[in-house]
């Protein structure tokens, strides 16, 4: 009787996707921590992998809408909804400064060059520069003509700073001339401003558009980004300098190369993204979301552990026939054959428990990181003309793990034509129990509701694929055709004539 063959596990690339340096680089972040965060009138400051905050400011009067660190981590600036400005020292839970002069919310606060200086943008369409020693307001500037929501000082200059307003205006200020020295139209509502360490870039970001200035050529456009699908929210440098992260309302943080500003890689959120930034040396992404969660991805360490060689142990024919011994001429060497061991899945469909062994590749560890054996155990268990048989039979328990897969790998085109087709049997198999449980009524209301969409999507897609071909084909060059022809002479001549 011939041995068992194990199931062939199919794999199934993402179609589309390059694997690249950064593809590598930015998916060597583990799972993200999940912190659920409420606007208030508190600041929270967490630890690297501490679930509950390390440190809490609440000695506001409204909610806290931005904060600030300065660069050596020892101060912290906020502004709140009231309009105030408040400074800490991260030593200590009181105030060092209050800072009153805006009359309406303050969304943006940041630290000059110096160390010496907080800049604040407010809703009463005011900028301002304030003194930290004496808690005094230095110059207010009032040029623009609508909310100021966000803004950032230069690292290399203490008197140049920038912010962007709902005016569609980006304006750079500069506090020894008391008025703006350089003003960009955006064309929509500035969301987030990013100067460049080295001053002479500037990126913008509003609507679906992202674009970069070019400073030292006094405010020219060198590219106008545009993609993503919603309003561009948020905008963060990597430390080197050399990659870009833009967040969006529509659920995406896409990576750009600063050098030919392409998207490199992207990531995908469950809700749309409010604010967005980097820990030192990229360690770590934070991403705030408006359902009120806090994700923090923290990078793999790619150092690796170095192992000792292990030390082989000598070969039999070593003690018969010595270490130096050398093969000879008329010697046979005999390999033993190496033993195969099977996959718990395929020691099940061996002995034709098809059912145990759908249930051990339906479990979470294994739908959840290799979808594709999950596929491939189905494709089989069609194959094998068993898959009804698998199927039927299952509780609400067994019966729910089944639909969950389905309704969340259905749409995939990859796995699509293996699915749709179980999707199909499980219907005609459930159909007339529907209505003794809620939760699994639910689930196969909405398989079926997307097995109909994806039957449709690709009708769309053949119906296109057809006015394609014929397209193509009007579009083809004529070929010449060949036609015989009697000259003057009487002989025969060939001329190609086109069809």
């Amino acid at each position: 009787m011939a041995g068992y063959k194990p199931a062939a596990i199919q794999t199934y690339p993402v179609l589309g996707e390059k694997i690249t340096q950064d593809t590598l680089y930015w998916n060597n972040y583990k799972p993200p921590y999940n912190y659920a965060v409420t606007a208030s009138s508190r600041i929270h400051i967490y630890g690297r992998y501490s679930q509950e905050p390390i440190k809490t400011f609440s000695r506001f009067k409204d909610t806290a809408y931005c904060a600030t660190f300065r660069q050596d981590g020892r101060l912290l600036v906020a502004g709140s909804e009231d309009g105030g400005v408040q400074l800490f020292d991260i030593s200590g839970r009181a105030p060092l400064r209050q800072f009153e002069g805006h009359t309406k919310a303050v969304h943006t606060v940041d630290f000059t060059a110096d160390k010496y200086h907080v800049v604040s943008g407010a809703d009463d369409y005011t900028v301002k520069l304030w003194d930290i020693p004496n808690s005094k307001e230095i110059l207010t500037f009032k040029e623009h003509s609508d909310y100021v929501r966000c803004g950032c000082a230069s690292k290399l200059n203490p008197d140049l700073f920038v912010t962007g307003s709902y005016d569609h205006t980006v304006k750079m200020f500069d506090a020894r001339t008391n008025k703006s020295v350089i003003s960009v139209e955006h064309g929509q509502p500035v969301e987030s401003v990013l100067l460049f360490p080295s001053g002479s870039l500037l990126a913008s970001a509003g609507g679906r558009y992202l674009k970069i200035w070019d400073m030292l050529k006094g405010g020219q456009l060198l590219v106008s980004l545009k993609n993503h699908h919603k309003t561009v929210t948020c905008l963060y440098l990597s430390s080197s300098g050399q990659r870009l992260l833009s967040g969006s309302l529509d659920r995406k943080v896409k990576v750009y190369s600063t050098t030919s500003y392409k998207v490199v890689h992207s990531f995908d959120y469950a809700a749309s993204i409010l604010s967005l930034a980097l820990a030192h040396e990229d360690e770590t992404i934070v991403v705030g979301m408006t359902n009120g969660i806090l994700s923090v991805k923290h990078r793999k360490s790619e150092a690796k552990k170095d192992s000792l060689p292990r030390r082989r142990r000598p070969a039999y024919r070593t003690f018969i026939k010595g270490k130096n011994y050398m093969k000879q001429r008329d010697d046979i060497l005999i390999n033993r054959p190496s033993k195969k061991h099977l996959e718990l899945y395929d020691r099940d469909l061996k002995n034709f428990r098809v059912s145990k062994a759908l249930d051990r590749v339906l479990e979470p560890s294994c739908t959840i990181k290799t979808p594709e054996i999950t596929v491939s155990i189905i494709k089989e268990l069609n194959r094998r003309g068993v898959l009804a048989n698998a199927l039927a039979g299952r509780d609400e328990k067994e019966i729910s793990r089944v639909l969950n897969f389905l309704i969340r790998n259905l749409s995939q085109p990859r796995f699509a034509p293996v699915l749709i087709n179980a999707a199909e049997i499980i219907i005609d198999i459930y159909l007339p129990v529907i209505g003794q449980s809620p939760v699994v009524d639910k689930k196969f209301l909405l398989l079926q509701g997307l097995v109909e969409k994806e039957i449709d999507y690709q009708r769309e897609l053949l119906e296109t694929l057809g006015m394609m071909d014929m397209l193509f084909a009007t579009m083809t060059r004529k070929e010449s055709t060949s036609v015989l022809q009697h000259t003057s002479d009487g002989f025969l001549e060939n001329k190609k004539m086109e069809s």
